[in-house]
């Protein structure tokens, strides 16, 4: 913290109206400080290291530099803990952030208390997790993720793109019978039957990015 004893924060959102509210929710606590806020990931990092804030309150998804790819910024360069605020909390969106280096993962719908609470928890180094998303870590840890090999990785994401066997077979030279045999055994590990199927469970299951 800094040496006059207030957390110090960053708030960062794409949505002025956001901040707004972030900042004013914050306004009543007497020992958390608002030093700044970005509309963007870049203008983040940039200010991160300008101001050298305790704290980051980070969306995850915006234009450009999104909030995953910030945090990991930020946290490599030190020393501000990043804690997420943002609307969605799918397997995926969850893993990315914490896989980035943040120390929390809280929802837009927290209320103030637990909001301020869990920044001054951030600050002190402490993980803070909304309870929807600890049920979602721990049902991730109990159910690992489907050994998929690089390849069949690289025919799914075709799959999730919408392109068809010739079409995949064709960008990466393989035949059109082998991508079939890459997809069925992407099903038999997934547990799936079908195309669609598959791309949700990977996406679920974090092996394939969540769609923009």
């Amino acid at each position: 913290m800094s040496g006059a004893g207030a957390v110090r924060i960053v708030v960062v959102d794409d949505h002025p109206v956001v901040r707004e509210g972030l900042r004013a929710m914050l306004a009543a606590e007497p020992d958390i400080e608002v030093v700044g806020e970005a509309g963007s990931g870049e203008d983040a990092v940039r200010l991160a290291a300008e101001q050298r804030p305790d704290v980051v309150l980070m969306d995850l998804r915006m234009p450009g530099t999104d909030g995953v790819a910030a945090t990991a910024r930020i946290v490599a360069a030190g020393p501000a803990r990043v804690l997420v605020v943002t609307t969605y909390d799918t397997d995926a969106d969850i893993l990315r952030a914490v896989e980035a280096g943040a120390t929390g993962y809280l929802l837009k719908d927290t209320p103030r208390h637990e909001l301020a609470e869990a920044v001054r928890a951030a600050a002190r180094g402490e993980t803070v997790l909304a309870p929807p998303v600890a049920a979602k870590l721990v049902t991730r840890v109990r159910t690992p993720a489907a050994d998929l090999t690089p390849r069949e990785v690289d025919v799914l994401s075709q799959v999730a793109r919408g392109w068809s066997n010739a079409e995949i077979g064709r960008e990466l030279y393989i035949s059109e019978a082998t991508v079939k045999t890459h997809l069925l055994r992407t099903f038999e590990k997934l547990g799936v039957s079908d195309r669609t199927a598959a791309v949700t469970a990977a996406i679920a299951r974090g092996i394939l990015p969540t769609p923009r």
